[in-house]
């Protein structure tokens, strides 16, 4: 009797059983990342094009033109404003409204989000002819002078690419004036670019005034009615913001995690943020976490008995106070502002931004931000190691090794980069596409401070 067949047929089976269960797993897990890698395409194809103004093959060809994403068919809707990205089965819609920028569509339609219209204000003074910082007239020095230092580094950094990575605006201020700005052909002064988290940093200013005006207190806790009685019931706004809330979260960009499935997958951030468990006690244990900055954005919205006021407060109290004046801060499908990663301003706005906290919160004069509130954003947090303030990141740690001690940098995804350096009296704006470090900052901010030490 022969039984090596049954033994060669039970072989097959357990092979062709483990074969059809890793194509099964793959599947599974391929289907998991549809909404992510159509989402991801479809929300940032959209603001590029119906905020920045740029055009879909530039998009594609550079900003999406990686893994998954750069199989993404995409379709873009000129009269609707809506950008339709597919790939194998999955589908997902982008919106684009005045006022409000791109909305990613998880569960409303887009007749649903568009009957919610942007309230009706301006900030009462046009930026073209104000003299800066309010304003776009820059001094006569910056218009005359050429073949400086900065701009020297401005030509290698934008048109030769000398330092690596993709920039896209690159603005230089020294004792509050521009001393040097370019742009990669095909924008200007007046194209409006995605933050990333350095939209963060902006919610740390909002937080700001809202404390300069006793309506809330960073120390307060019992913020949200979901965390009852339990352990989370005593995280404090400032444990949000230096990144100690003890919350379980997963902020890895390359796979489905807990920051991709927010962006992409969820209608209401805050609420996925704030649901997740704790894992330590809070201000004890810090890790980065853009979710941790959607709750706060939810709990200043909190703060207003209707979304009007909330979306205009973001302008009034901000934006026009220090000359910007046409910034787009998108919000997720629930309403809420994401103040982790959605922002677009020009590059003179985020240097504006920048010149408010290297003046100590004071800007053209007016106190913006509460008397030491910059002080407080950059002591850096108990758990941080010297690296990180409240939604700030800070150069205690040595990162920069060529750069003072006393800088902090607001840091977005894909290379934003704004660098602030009170001891030069020196602030840098670095906008563009250059993923996973491709661009040198320790050079660029290296020469940068040779020229003015």
């Amino acid at each position: 009797m022969n039984s090596s067949k049954p033994k060669r047929k039970r072989i097959l089976t357990g092979v062709f059983t483990v074969v059809l269960l890793v194509i099964l797993t793959a599947a599974v897990y391929l289907n998991s990342l549809m909404p992510i890698i159509t989402g991801y395409a479809a929300k940032n194809l959209c603001s590029a094009v119906f905020v920045s103004g740029r055009g879909q093959a530039d998009v594609e060809n550079l900003d999406l033109d990686f893994s998954f994403i750069s199989y993404v068919n995409s379709d873009v809707d000129t009269d609707n404003k809506t950008v339709t990205s597919r790939f194998l089965w999955g589908k997902s819609t982008a919106v684009y409204r005045d006022g409000f920028g791109v909305t990613l569509l998880q569960e409303k339609t887009a007749d649903d989000i568009r009957k919610i219209k942007f309230p009706e204000i301006s900030p009462a003074y046009s930026g073209d002819t104000i003299a800066w910082p309010m304003g776009d007239v820059l001094p006569d020095s910056l218009q005359e002078a050429g073949n400086t230092a900065f701009d020297e580094i401005s030509n290698k950094l934008v048109n030769d690419q000398a330092y690596g990575g993709t920039a896209f605006a690159f603005m230089v201020l020294h004792k509050g004036v521009p001393v040097t700005e370019a742009y990669r052909e095909g924008l200007s002064k007046d194209t409006k670019l995605l933050s990333w988290s350095m939209a963060k940093s902006v919610t740390n200013a909002l937080v700001g005034t809202m404390v300069a005006d006793s309506i809330i207190s960073i120390t307060g806790n019992e913020l949200i009615d979901e965390w009852g009685e339990d352990k989370r019931s005593t995280i404090t706004i400032e444990n949000l913001m230096h990144m100690q809330s003890g919350l379980e979260w997963n902020e890895d960009y390359g796979n489905r995690s807990d920051v991709t499935v927010m962006l992409h997958c969820e209608p209401d951030f805050a609420e996925y943020a704030y649901s997740r468990y704790p894992e330590h006690d809070p201000g004890t244990f810090w890790y980065y976490s853009s979710g941790t900055t959607n709750i706060v954005s939810y709990i200043l919205r909190q703060q207003f008995d209707n979304d009007d006021k909330y979306y205009a407060f973001t302008h009034k109290k901000l934006f026009y106070r220090i000359g910007i004046t046409d910034a787009v801060f998108e919000p997720d499908e629930s309403g809420t502002l994401v103040g982790s990663s959605y922002l677009y301003m020009t590059a003179r706005d985020y240097a504006r931004f920048a010149l408010l906290y290297m003046n100590d919160g004071v800007f053209n004069g007016e106190r913006i931000l509460p008397e030491g509130w910059v002080d407080y954003t950059v002591t850096p947090a108990s758990e941080s190691g010297g690296r990180y303030g409240s939604f700030f990141w800070l150069n205690r740690d040595g990162g920069f090794e060529n750069a003072p001690e006393d800088m902090y940098m607001c840091i977005g995804h894909d290379g934003q980069r704004i660098f602030m350096i009170p001891s030069l009296d020196l602030a840098v704006v670095i906008l563009g596409y250059s993923p996973s470090d491709s661009m040198d900052f320790e050079s660029i901010i290296s020469d940068l401070t040779a020229i003015v030490e």
